[in-house]
């Protein structure tokens, strides 16, 4: 499936939630956006440089990039106090300015090692935990543990903070079941897909 696909899934399952939960207006819009970025999430590990055409265009993995430092900034002007307000601000501004001069695998890489700063300085598990996560997947190869049963539930611990610190019902289940509509599209099984996931590493790395 293509990165638009995979998007447009995740935000069907954030509407979804949503929809079995009686959700206002506005938190149904930001259960479908949080479900399409979670629909997005295991491909943060493309580096660009796949044989095969890879799913997330470099210019769609910049504009999630661009979009996680934007929130980066306003929720740190929201939740943040004093100095931690301003340094949260800034890793948003830099991660922004960043992602339009460097290649793709190295802006993920710094993307990461900025969001993990800024989850520890405003004490936050699920922003470092995320920043862990596009840290790792700026290393790993594409398809391998951001599309695996321990990378789904390695981002249902961050989404379990993630519903924690926003206090919305239905987070958690919109994160969840746009990861899983990603790893879903992309199984083998499928007749457009010439791929699989390795969706038991690191036990076994049979593509299903």
């Amino acid at each position: 499936m293509n990165g638009t696909a995979h998007m447009t899934a995740g935000a069907a399952s954030g509407f979804i939630v949503a929809n079995s939960l009686g959700s206002t207006p506005g938190i149904t819009a930001s259960l479908v956006v949080i479900g399409g970025v979670s629909g997005l999430m295991p491909d943060m590990d493309i580096d660009g440089k796949l044989a095969n055409k890879v799913t997330v265009s470099s210019k769609m993995m910049k504009a999630v990039a661009q979009m996680i430092g934007v929130l980066m900034m306003v929720y740190s002007y929201l939740e943040g106090n004093g100095k931690e307000q301003w340094l949260g601000i800034g890793y948003g501004a830099g991660m922004i300015i960043l992602s339009t001069f460097i290649t793709q695998r190295r802006m993920l890489t710094i993307t990461g090692i900025g969001v993990t700063a800024c989850g520890w300085q405003l004490d936050e598990k699920w922003l470092w935990l995320l920043g862990i996560y596009i840290l790792t997947a700026s290393i790993v190869s594409h398809r391998t543990y951001t599309h695996s049963i321990l990378g789904i539930v390695y981002f249902g611990v961050m989404a379990y903070y993630l519903e924690a610190s926003l206090m919305i019902e239905g987070v958690f289940e919109a994160c969840m079941i746009g990861y899983a509509s990603h790893l879903f599209g992309d199984m083998k099984f499928l007749p457009f897909n010439k791929r699989g996931i390795k969706l038991f590493l690191p036990f076994t790395s049979k593509e299903v």
